[in-house]
């Protein structure tokens, strides 16, 4: 009901943005592997796709899958399939055959667009993709015998731009991402247009990215995690221009995209900058336009915050997940703490930081009761909010994960008095010690700055006196033999000694998830077996 006198109530719709990149963005530029072009010639090819996926019958509600990476083609769906009021389904082609299965029928989709690089996976599977009634494939590559089988450039090239688009709803879903299912099967969270809407706005905030027009974005991320971080909608909404670089994620390739492109903005989890490090360090890559990386899928260390300054570049810690949205914090220091030295700073950039506008969190204790903002107790994070997830698509654990209007995340932070606060750790990894905690994320962020760790990971296993103690699980840097005693002599200037390790364990690689994160599940499968004393 409209009441007489109140503002207009005007749908915020993926539509609106799309609107804003044909007039006033139009200018803007999308640089992809397969071509470069401005954000008008963008949303001319979007007009016929949306003509094409029409002709071959999606209709609203039907869910469009997609298998692919970070290109242009990718990227028209994100708005042509959405503003004919279907729901794009961004598939998570790292995941388990079995997994992959199960999402794809577990979402219903209708019709699916793939890269050819990963056709071969999909062949795979497609026998047992029950919903799926044809395929469509982007760019060049194998076809893996999919059919029947249409061409993506082919389907734009032979339709004329939509006449009409029809209204869409702002609080129907524009897409559905899936956890990436650590724990059972992946959660299906179904993105409402007002949600990403919202969300596209929060990334214009000084606070948050501060993105502008004047920007170009790389999201190294994913396009088919969690909406690629929002910057498939952030981006044009503001009019920052985009820069999507394909599938190779090794540092010589993001590089030389940062570096040609001028990229001002990028978004990836801490590995990937990482390994950019000794490039930069080297003077491969210059980046001399590059001003701010934005990090999440893990903890930042310090030490990596730190080795980027040296570079004027700005490491910027961000957190959130496929249920918020997916972003909802970013660490920036508070006016307050402006007065700090730069090794305070250091300290307070390397928290998590503070809840963005609009979005509501509390810790609570393991029976559930708030706990307070003292910077003392730790508690499981729990969100709610605008573009925070209020339930799973379709699945019955959802009470396990929320209650009460809030979402329990299960990760465990401490907060200070003015909100800022740290994860200290997911719920599942604390270490528990003789009844006391340790934090395996604030040792894993110390090890990394060793000089001859690579990569690391810290675990609890049993013990026979402690319950569980500490085992740092490390991947040596070329040469080096990392023991022990060297680390318990690094670590022990920040650390009480019954933080420190009990043993290392030295291996080739950290086992990942499918969107970079330590599996610590498969780290403890490993170590089976293992108890220390």
């Amino acid at each position: 009901m409209t009441i007489p006198g109140l503002m207009q109530q005007t749908p915020l719709t993926i539509g609106s943005i799309f609107d804003r990149l044909r007039t006033i963005n139009a200018d803007g530029e999308i640089v992809s592997p397969e071509r470069r072009q401005t954000y008008g010639e963008f949303t001319e090819r979007v007009l016929k796709l949306c003509s094409a996926l029409t002709e071959i019958g999606v209709q609203p509600g039907d869910r469009v899958g997609s298998f692919g990476f970070n290109h242009a083609r990718h990227l028209e769906l994100y708005y042509a399939v959405p503003l004919l009021g279907a729901v794009l389904h961004t598939i998570n082609v790292r995941l388990f055959p079995e997994q992959l299965v199960y999402i794809t029928n577990h979402a219903e989709d209708k019709i699916v667009f793939f890269d050819g690089e990963c056709a071969e996976r999909l062949a795979e599977i497609a026998p047992q993709l029950t919903s799926v009634e044809r395929y469509v494939q982007m760019g060049e590559g194998p076809d893996g015998g999919l059919g029947p089988l249409d061409v993506h450039d082919d389907l734009i090239e032979s339709s004329l731009p939509i006449g009409q688009l029809p209204d869409i709803d702002e609080n129907a879903a524009c897409g559905i991402c899936y956890t990436s299912g650590t724990t059972g099967m992946p959660k299906g969270v179904l993105y409402s247009h007002r949600s990403q809407w919202l969300h596209a706005m929060s990334f214009c905030l000084a606070d948050h990215v501060a993105l502008t027009q004047y920007d170009r974005i790389l999201p190294v991320v994913p396009l088919f995690h969690a909406v690629g971080w929002g910057v498939p909608y952030a981006a044009p909404f503001t009019g920052a221009e985009i820069v999507l670089h394909g599938s190779d994620n090794s540092p010589e390739a993001i590089g030389r995209v940062i570096d040609e492109e001028r990229v001002t903005v990028a978004a990836a989890v801490p590995t990937i900058w990482k390994e950019l490090l000794p490039l930069l360090d080297s003077g491969q890559v210059k980046a001399q336009q590059l001003e701010r990386l934005v990090v999440g899928g893990a903890a930042t260390p310090r030490s990596l915050i730190e080795a980027y300054d040296r570079h004027d570049i700005d490491l910027i810690q961000a957190w959130g997940m496929t249920e918020t949205g997916p972003l909802v914090c970013l660490s920036k220091p508070r006016r307050h703490q402006r007065s700090l030295s730069a090794d305070e700073l250091l300290d307070i950039r390397a928290k998590t930081g503070t809840i963005f506008p609009g979005i509501d969190l509390r810790i609570c204790g393991p029976d559930g009761e708030e706990l307070p903002w003292d910077g003392k107790q730790a508690g499981e994070i729990e969100v709610r909010g605008p573009w925070v997830a209020s339930d799973y698509y379709e699945d019955e654990s959802s009470p396990e994960k929320f209650h009460d209007g809030w979402l329990r995340t299960g990760d465990m932070a401490v907060v200070e008095p003015d909100g800022y606060f740290k994860i200290v750790d997911r719920a599942k990894d604390l270490v528990k010690s003789g009844g006391e905690w340790i934090s395996s994320v604030d040792l894993e962020g110390a090890l990394l700055a060793h000089p001859d760790v690579r990569d690391a990971a810290v675990v609890g296993l049993p013990s026979k006196k402690w319950d569980e103690r500490p085992v740092a699980v490390v991947v040596p840097m070329d040469g080096a033999t990392p023991t022990l005693e060297s680390l318990h002599e690094f670590l022990a200037p920040n650390f009480a000694k019954w933080w420190l390790p009990d043993e290392v364990v030295v291996v080739e690689e950290i086992p990942k998830t499918s969107v970079g994160k330590i599996d610590k599940k498969a780290i403890r499968a490993n170590l089976a077996g293992m108890q220390l004393a």
